[in-house]
């Protein structure tokens, strides 16, 4: 059997003075390689290397030698900040286990070299060293340009899911927007809102506040999400309304709780919810006070709610102003400036529609109409500002008398005309007497002085005893009214 300092005679005269033919083949081989290649003896002694392995690992001659052992070899590397201890302790167990394995070792000028150990039948062990740093720059390299590559392939699905997402949120705001903006009415409009804003955040609940007509209070309109719906809230009880922009309340930022968000019925205040004032023409008109769910599980297709309210909110502004807008026009074109009763064209439409539908139904239909006594002579004596005053607190009384459903208009100078539909002859007599009685006590000063007590006669005609026609009721109740100045006046007659 050949020991071990055979194999290092042998090794050496193999790299010293060649061999036979067969071995001079080898030799030359291995000198060629770009791989520097060493071999262990099965007990740890350098058996040969070729020359490549010096330039690979950086190394003299006096570095590596064969005869030289392994533990120096690596006690060396160590030295040279190429191992750590662990690193080096690892690799003589590897050895040991007499299984193939492979590690990168760092030289100090930064090239990278993998080790490759594999082991020969004769249980020693040859090992290469093959200089990858290229390959390791490119390997890096490529990582940094998969991961760069994946990073914009995320950033673009980021893109076109934010960009599907607020397609998604325009088409629902551009629905409300044409609903809101159909609504002939403040009230509904606030089913509209109530019924969007209840399928758009069904995890969430709110309240739309309007400022009532003393802006002393925002009173509550409608609510969705919840049932219990505050009366009135206070202008200062909102930061939003306190500071004229939205509030977005969070956890994840300093905020202040709403005193009308403390005031609410429910047990656990909300981390999260927004107070977006209502702003038509200028004038904030109202608040929408939303407030979500504090889990991040939600069934709202909406992706980013606030963003979602905040555009609702610019939307239900502009549909209030509109509506508002609509009211008041139509307020001008119905209402008699002065009294601010309906005028002659509003009734005259009003008599139309409520005596067919009075046909329709075989109900009746009641007209009174009056003046006041003695008017112009009223006018000469005491100026026509003292006139308006009584055609005003005439206007007051009629309000304060008429039930509901009456239709009170001032038909035209001094003569005023009451509709009351599905009204008979026995109640519109009690109703234009209560009103004569009214107006006849009624006790009005102008610059400081009293003025004379008003009277009114009256005439009344009921649909379809005294005609079938709305001129033809207007007529009777004309002629009545002839009758009760021809009777001496502050008097009802019928026709």
């Amino acid at each position: 059997m050949v020991n071990r300092n055979q194999k290092v005679v042998e090794a050496t005269s193999f790299a010293e003075n060649g061999g036979d033919m067969a071995l001079d083949w080898n030799a030359e081989v291995v000198t060629a390689m770009e791989q520097g290649v060493l071999v262990w003896s099965d007990d740890g002694i350098c058996l040969m290397h070729n020359t490549r392995i010096f330039e690979v690992l950086e190394l003299s001659p006096t570095d590596l030698y064969v005869g030289l052992s392994r533990a120096d070899f690596l006690k060396n590397a160590i030295a040279r900040n190429e191992l750590t201890a662990e690193a080096v302790e690892a690799t003589e167990r590897r050895f040991a286990s007499r299984l193939p394995f492979s590690f990168d070792r760092l030289l100090p000028s930064g090239r990278v070299i993998t080790t490759n150990a594999r082991p020969l039948a004769d249980h020693s062990m040859v090992v290469t060293f093959t200089d990858v740093t290229e390959a390791r720059k490119t390997q890096v390299e490529l990582e940094e340009a998969r991961e760069t590559a994946e990073q914009h392939r995320r950033s673009i699905e980021d893109a076109l899911k934010e960009q599907e997402a607020q397609r998604a949120e325009m088409t629902v705001l551009s629905d409300l927007d044409e609903w809101l903006q159909a609504c002939k009415s403040l009230d509904e409009l606030f089913d509209v809102l109530r019924q969007f804003m209840r399928d758009s955040l069904p995890d969430s609940e709110g309240e739309l506040y309007v400022y009532s007509n003393s802006r002393d209070v925002l009173d509550g309109a409608c609510c969705w999400g919840h049932d219990v719906l505050q009366d009135y809230i206070h202008p200062d009880a909102c930061w939003a309304l306190r500071r004229g922009r939205s509030y977005a309340h969070s956890p994840d930022k300093i905020s202040f709780t709403c005193e009308h968000v403390k005031d609410q019925a429910a047990k656990v205040q909300p981390e999260r919810y927004v107070c977006i004032p209502i702003i038509a023409h200028g004038d904030t008109v109202g608040l929408l006070h939303i407030r979500f769910a504090t889990s991040n599980q939600s069934s709202s297709k909406i992706k980013d709610p606030i963003r979602f309210v905040m555009r609702c909110g610019e939307r239900v502004s502009m549909a209030i102003a509109n509506v508002r807008l609509r009211d008041e026009l139509h307020h001008q074109s119905t209402r008699d400036p002065l009294t601010g009763l309906f005028n002659r064209r509003y009734l005259l439409d009003a008599l139309r529609n409520a005596v067919n539908a009075a046909e329709r139904c075989g109900e009746e239909v009641a007209l009174i109409s009056f003046d006041a006594d003695h008017f112009k002579l009223f006018n000469d004596n005491h100026g026509h500002d003292a006139g308006d005053m009584v055609l005003r607190e005439i206007g007051a009384r009629m309000f304060d008398v008429l039930p509901d459903g009456a239709v009170p208009c001032r038909f035209g100078g001094e003569e005023f005309i009451v509709l009351l539909p599905k009204t008979g002859k026995t109640s519109v007599l009690e109703i234009a007497e209560q009103l004569r009685t009214t107006i006849e006590a009624v006790e009005i000063k102008y610059s400081g002085r009293p003025l004379p007590n008003v009277t009114i006669s009256s005439g009344i005609a009921v649909f379809p005893h005294a005609g079938k026609l709305p001129q033809d009721l207007i007529k009777a109740a004309d002629l009545a009214l002839y009758q009760a100045k021809s009777d001496g006046r502050n008097c009802v007659r019928s026709s």
